[in-house]
């Protein structure tokens, strides 16, 4: 499949297979994460890794949204790490762990895998559940594993705004 083809056929899984992912495949993905841009290449993104019944029940406490995925990754970033756009001190890390979280969806993807993005999480709470140090900010969740044999898209997965929409080009 091309990156097109991959870019509009995955869709935010919502029901998994009882089935572990394999490590290799884990570690393909998290290495796609590794290698995602990041501004000024600072990398601030942290992953915390679930894949246990403590990691679920602490998950589980934050978030309606695990959907039995065998495997979380909890996209976080280091406040300290992210470069500062000069101006307005705005930093990068939402961004930045934006980034990194979509480079591994679709490398997921390509695996056969199914992921979701879940921003619907008490922060809070999972940062006192996984113990997360001060400068460590929690901003995705994306439950990991093989789509059930039912998932499907949600309905409104292929409806799109026109581009004309979306996209403004400059008079030049």
């Amino acid at each position: 499949m091309n990156f097109k083809e991959l870019a509009v056929c995955r869709y935010s899984v919502r029901k998994f297979k009882p089935v572990m992912v394999e490590k290799e495949k884990l570690d393909i993905v998290l290495e796609a994460g590794r290698n995602a841009p990041t501004a000024a290449n600072k990398q601030p993104q942290r992953i915390v890794v679930i894949y246990n019944e403590e990691g679920y029940k602490k998950i589980d406490g934050c978030t309606p949204c695990r959907f039995n995925a065998p495997v979380v990754l909890l996209v976080c970033f280091d406040k300290n790490e992210c470069w500062v756009r000069p101006g307005d001190g705005e930093h990068s890390g939402w961004v930045d762990a934006s980034i990194v979280a979509a480079q591994m969806m679709l490398q997921a993807a390509d695996l056969g895998l199914g992921t979701t993005w879940v921003m619907y999480f008490n922060a809070a709470k999972v940062v006192e559940e996984f113990r997360l140090p001060q400068n460590i900010v929690p901003a995705a969740l994306l439950p990991l594993g093989y789509p059930a044999d039912d998932a499907a898209p949600g309905e409104d997965h292929l409806k799109r705004l026109p581009r004309e929409k979306l996209v403004f080009f400059e008079k030049l």
